[in-house]
Parts: C-alpha cells; structure tokens; sequence
C-alpha cells in the first residue's frame, strides 16, 4: 500500500512542478512607465490622462500590472536634469517626454532607456539622425510645422487686416529657436507687417518682455512654441487684454484663456497616439526603427467675446474656417 502511494505521488510531481513554473511565467513584474514634463501639472495633467486612456485601450490600464511615475517641470527647464535623475533611478521600461528639452535631459539621465517625445524638431537637437529613421533612443511626435509662424500672422491678419506692426514672444529654451525666429521672420517680410522680438528665458522675464513690445507700439501679438510659455499663458493672455491686443498661439488654451485666436495640432490625440509607440516599445520594438511623425491637422480656435471687447468684427470667412468658436 505504501508503495503504491509512493509511486502515485512521483506520477503527480511532475504535473505539479509544470504548473507552478507555468503560473510563475504567467505572473509578470510590473512594467513602470516613467513621465516628463516641462509643464506644470495643473494645466497639463489632461494630457498625462489622454496618455494614460490611451495605453488603457491597448490593454496597458493603470494598475498593479503597470506603474507610473511622473515628474513636472512647472514650467522651470533648470529643473529637468534633476527630475529626469530621479526617474532614471526609478528603472523605468520607457519615459515619456512632454517637449525636446525633456527628451534632452531624459536622454542624458537614462541613455539606454527608450524615449517617447512630443515635441519640435528632435534632429535640431541631435537627439535623432533624421524623422524616418531616428535610428537611437528617441522616437515621438512633433507637435509644430515648419511653416506654423506663417499661419499665425496670416491667421492674424485675417482677423484684423489693419495689423501693421506685431509683437513676436519667443522662448530662448525652445530647442528650435533659430528655426522658429527665421519663420517669424519670413512670415512678417511675406505679408508686409513690421515685426518686433522679444527673447525670454524664465517666467520672470515675460512682463519685462510684453512691456518692451508695448513701448515699441506693436499691435498685436504672436506667441511662438515653447515650454516657457505653455506653462504660463494665463499671464501672458492677461497682458494682451490689458494692451487690448490680438493674440494668437499654438495650444488652444490660449484661446480658452481668452486670446483671440488659437492655432495648433490637437495635442490630446497626439498623447493618445504617442500610447501606441509606448506599446510597440514595450513589445519589443527598437525606438530607433518607428518613424517619428508629423501633424497633419492643425485646430483653429476664435473666441468671438474677446473680439467684442477689442472692437473687432470677425469675418464670416474666418468663422467658417475655425474648427470652434467661443462665443
């Protein structure tokens, strides 16, 4: 009897010792996704949200399974390199980054750890060999167009054809400034409008720059990309009702804030889309390989209650062509 319970038992082992390493290969580690952003929480947080309902939809929802750690900037691009370190000690699978200097300072802290941007130009930068093949760490999203400045005075001028002076803010920590400054040039000099510059680097340095613009006598005013500047649009949108001028910009915030006019890709898509690299990647693909893409449809937003109270009339034109109106 006691032999027969012996031998019925080593029958057994085996088929016990297969499914215990079977659940234990079932059972997988967590995957931790780590987060950048230039941006403060408060005003970007819906984008984390479209990235996480993204992954959500390729079966990658929040969980025990898969782990997030985040990091905000608040808009201060000194405070990067420290905040891409902390993420880089946490060993996360993939970082996600919120612009080019984030991918610049995420590449630097974790250069083995694949980056997924959204952001201007990665090659600008060095950050990639070329949009096709980026061929290292880097892949993404680039959220501008080369021809965008065009597009906002043009936009501008639509709104108001009087215009004959405007105002460019541009961000000194954008990483395609020469780019975006030759742009801005070359949109004033192709619609025949006097154009002035101001250059700002911190958040503290944005008043200063707007009251220049004032003194010069600009009649409108252009906000050009960049991280500073995202951070901060409630303040420089307040600036521009002061002045009463006309102001348009890339996100549509701008326009929600109450600027006349924004002009931009729908960044909440392009977060969604940017779950899709993040899946690749964590499936196995080599970030080097997946193309970095370019929008191909910008939003245009017009909020005819600052128009009232500037005194301006929107053509019908204009209206049609916008994608919302905020009245």
């Amino acid at each position: 009897m006691n032999r027969r319970r012996m031998l019925l038992a080593a029958a057994a082992w085996p088929v016990v010792g297969w499914t215990s390493a079977a659940l234990a290969q079932t059972k997988q580690a967590p995957v931790l996704i780590g987060w950048l952003s230039s941006g403060p929480r408060e005003s970007f947080g819906h984008y984390f949200v479209a990235f996480k309902e993204g992954l959500a939809g390729l079966g990658r929802k929040e969980g025990p399974n898969v782990i997030f750690e985040e990091r905000w900037a608040a808009g201060r691009i000194d405070r990067l390199p420290a905040l891409a370190g902390e993420l880089a000690a946490k060993g996360p699978a993939v970082i996600v980054a919120g612009s080019l200097r984030s991918a610049a300072a995420a590449t630097k802290a974790a250069p083995k750890t694949p980056i997924v941007y959204i952001g201007g130009d990665p090659v600008a930068l060095g950050l990639a060999a070329s949009l096709a093949r980026p061929g290292g760490m880097v892949t993404g999203f680039s959220n501008v167009s080369s021809v965008i400045s065009e597009k906002y005075v043009e936009l501008l001028l639509a709104a108001a054809p009087k215009l004959r002076r405007i105002g460019f803010l541009l961000d000194t920590t954008s990483g395609n400034l020469a780019t975006v400054m030759a742009n801005a040039r070359r949109a004033a000099a192709q619609h025949s409008v006097e154009a002035r510059y101001a250059e700002v680097a911190r958040p503290e340095e944005i008043e200063p720059a707007l009251s220049r613009l004032a003194k010069e006598g600009v009649h409108a005013l252009v906000v050009m990309p960049g991280p500073t500047f995202s951070a901060e649009l409630r303040r420089i949108v307040k600036s521009a009702q002061v002045q009463r001028w006309p102001m348009i910009g890339g996100r549509r915030e701008f326009a929600g804030e109450g600027a006349l006019l924004s002009y931009g890709v729908d960044q909440s898509a392009i977060y969604r889309r940017a779950a899709h690299y993040v899946d690749r990647i964590l499936k196995g693909a080599k970030p080097g390989d997946l193309p970095i893409e370019q929008p191909t449809k910008f939003e245009l937003v017009v909020n005819l209650k600052t128009a009232k109270a500037i005194g301006l009339t929107i053509s019908q034109d204009l209206l049609f062509r916008a994608d919302k109106v905020i009245e």
